[in-house]
């Protein structure tokens, strides 16, 4: 073990979105301790300029050096199709971003070489995940779909009933059109969709298509990264503890928290300036 191995492991996104990868990142690493940051001040981040994504992100990792991270994973999708290369140039620490592995495991489920992805618009426009798959494998098209009353619907609490499931529906029927047999959920919300976008992705296309959730994707690869270079935390009687930071606290933080983290013991958020 590495004398980092104990730092924890810093976490940021544009907003609370990204406590959906916290929760992943537990479920394969209960021993690391996390510090989460969501710039919620200055969501979303889908419709700014690149210069300015790449300015927010740096002040969002400055924040977490603070914290002596041993490791940040950008759970942000504009930030990682943007400013991930610019963060590695720039730190001194490992950086992981959650278009690579997603793109890494939507070829490796694709049997027709067709994979959509469900993303915000920010996302889409930036085809990141064109440019990852595409350089996976030459033969793969990507088919990218905005999909953003997504986002709202998740903050709400509509996660579930006729709501999201017509929502789910529509941004599916052009991936359908295209015939994609693999799905990425290209945004850290769209994991509370897991079941609806499933259940509906199986009613219009048939039982093989698959989604991948791209929170699940880059947990995985970050315990892989932290197994091959010694930086695992040592296990321990009790599971690893989450500190919360905030730009600005939400009205119904502790609910919205609670809800991507699927844990009813939500630490109290810290707001920060940056």
């Amino acid at each position: 073990m590495t004398k980092d191995a104990e730092a924890p492991l810093g976490v940021f996104d544009s907003g609370l979105g990204g406590l959906t990868v916290v929760r992943a990142l537990r479920q394969v690493l209960p021993n690391e301790d996390i510090v989460y940051l969501g710039d919620s001040a200055r969501v979303p981040y889908g419709t700014k300029g690149a210069d300015t994504v790449i300015k927010y992100a740096a002040s969002c990792a400055r924040h977490l050096l603070g914290q002596r991270v041993k490791a940040i994973v950008i759970a942000c999708n504009t930030v990682s199709a943007v400013a991930i290369e610019s963060m590695r140039i720039d730190l001194d620490l490992p950086v992981l971003g959650v278009i690579e592995p997603g793109a890494r495991a939507a070829v490796g489920a694709s049997k027709t070489g067709r994979i959509g992805v469900l993303a915000t618009p920010g996302t889409i426009f930036s085809q990141a995940y064109t440019r990852a798959v595409t350089t996976l494998s030459t033969r793969t098209e990507v088919f990218g779909q905005a999909a953003p009353l997504l986002v709202p619907l998740a903050e709400e609490g509509w996660t579930d009933g006729d709501v999201p499931r017509l929502a789910a529906r529509r941004y599916l029927e052009p991936l359908a059109r295209a015939g994609v047999d693999v799905i990425v959920l290209g945004c850290t919300h769209y994991p509370l969709f897991f079941s609806v976008i499933e259940e509906e992705a199986k009613k219009m296309m048939g039982d093989h298509v698959r989604i991948v959730d791209s929170a699940s994707t880059v947990a995985a690869e970050t315990r892989d990264y932290f197994q091959t270079r010694d930086l695992l935390a040592a296990p321990r009687p009790r599971a690893g503890k989450i500190r919360l930071f905030v730009t600005d606290v939400p009205r119904s933080f502790s609910d919205m928290a609670r809800r991507f983290l699927g844990d009813e013991d939500v630490p109290e958020a810290e707001q920060v300036d940056l």
